[in-house]
């Protein structure tokens, strides 16, 4: 249990090192609030895109200059126009223990990354199934339907007994990392020998997570080749979202000759960073967050994940007390966020609706929440949320970075008014 004064002074450490990598610093009071928490994050990283501007000017997008030596922090680059050959170099997001070696790809956001992969994959292979697990991001999905008809979908249900085995066409298995938790887990104790290809969305995993090494290892022990892609702005920003920043992570050493008459994926890099130029989809460097990287900086983001992952857990069993009727799904395998749904079914308005009043109201009453898409801050951040898999709307809470005893109370509230407006 983090109590207020702990998790200030833990916060106050965050700020300090986010100030640290401005060439002025800004004159920071210690943090007396989550408010005040939340404001000096978002000041300081607005100060430092603004000084990256200021002091990067002539690292343009036709690359006119000869002279220029673009950088963030411990990123630098260098690229021709348009950014369209851009070669980064600087610390990982990830931390490989497996012997594997890697090659990244940035892009201007995660939809940008995971859409270079799948249709540069057009490429290498004229027919696909694509297996995808209950609770998969349904932009992805909706990005294959739409705009890769090469790929065919597959939703697999539990238990997933043969779903590897081999086929005719070669089959991709989308690993994400917003599935649910008893679907997750199912696919580590399958054969993956069957499978052509690992597409894994680690977004809502952090980047040292054991859950990213464990699937590692089960797609080197299966021989699988394997691609990370991945949003940034989420875990990786220190609850900032510091820039529209995604990647492509090609991991070498799971590699194996494919079957006869099977795909050969080696050439998925590189058609993937064409694609990226193709599509105008390559990274900006302003957005890579200079604060990254550090011995500090992994462990003020482990133990900010941390408390976010004891949170979700209390909430999950709260909720599934007190809302065993009005809770939609309590499990994904990342443990950031929950979802609610109404007595009579959702629609998308209705749900944003929910959302926005159930925000206004416990803000005016003091709590730390906001009606916000995305997750990974230092506030409760309600959206709608469209389940893919089966068509229906919730709400979705992302559970905060707060101290135990404010978040229990957030919860508390939250299940009340859930149950006031919608039993």
């Amino acid at each position: 249990m983090e109590t207020i004064r702990a998790y200030l002074e833990r916060k106050h450490e965050e700020l300090g090192l986010l100030n640290d990598c401005l060439r002025s610093r800004l004159d920071l009071a210690r943090p007396r609030s989550v408010d005040e928490v939340v404001r000096s994050k978002f000041q300081i990283t607005a100060a430092l895109r603004a000084e990256h501007e200021l002091h990067e000017w002539k690292a343009t997008e036709t690359a006119w200059s000869h002279t220029a030596a673009p950088a963030s922090g411990p990123f630098e680059f260098s690229y021709d126009y348009q950014r369209a050959d851009l070669t980064v170099r600087g610390p990982s997001f990830y931390e490989f223990d497996c012997g594997c070696t890697s090659t990244a790809i940035y892009t201007a956001s995660g939809m940008a990354a995971i859409s270079a992969v799948l249709l540069a994959s057009a490429q290498i292979v004229e027919k696909a199934d694509v297996l995808v697990l209950p609770g998969s991001y349904g932009e992805t999905l909706e990005l294959i339907r739409g705009f890769v008809p090469h790929m065919r979908l597959e939703a697999l249900k539990l238990p997933l007994g043969d779903a590897f085995a081999p086929a005719n066409s070669p089959r991709i298995l989308l690993l994400d990392s917003c599935s649910f938790a008893g679907a997750f887990e199912a696919v580590l104790r399958c054969d993956g020998s069957g499978l052509d290809l690992l597409v894994f969305d680690t977004t809502c995993f952090a980047g040292r997570s054991g859950r990213i090494r464990r699937v590692l290892r089960w797609a080197r022990r299966y021989g699988v080749p394997l691609v990370l892609v991945r949003s940034h702005n989420k875990l990786d920003s220190l609850g900032a979202e510091y820039g529209r920043l995604g990647s492509a992570v090609f991991v070498q050493g799971n590699e194996h000759q494919p079957r006869a008459g099977g795909v050969e994926w080696a050439r998925l890099a590189s058609e993937t960073r064409n694609a990226v130029r193709l599509l105008g989809g390559a990274a900006l460097p302003a957005h890579f967050p200079p604060f990254a990287g550090s011995a500090a900086y992994w462990a003020l983001t482990q133990r900010r994940v941390a408390a976010i992952l004891r949170n979700g857990r209390s909430t999950a069993r709260y909720f599934a007390a007190k809302l065993p009727a009005l809770s939609a799904e309590l499990h994904f395998t990342h443990g950031l966020y929950v979802t609610l749904r109404g007595k009579r079914a959702l629609d998308e308005a209705a749900a944003r609706q929910a959302a926005e009043e159930m925000s206004s109201e416990l803000r005016r009453k003091g709590f730390p929440i906001r009606h916000a898409g995305s997750f990974g801050f230092d506030f409760a951040a309600t959206e709608w949320f469209h389940d893919a898999t089966t068509d229906q709307y919730s709400v979705r809470v992302a559970v905060p970075d707060l101290p135990t005893e404010l978040w229990n109370d957030l919860a508390i509230a939250i299940a009340r008014w859930w149950t006031t407006h919608q039993a």
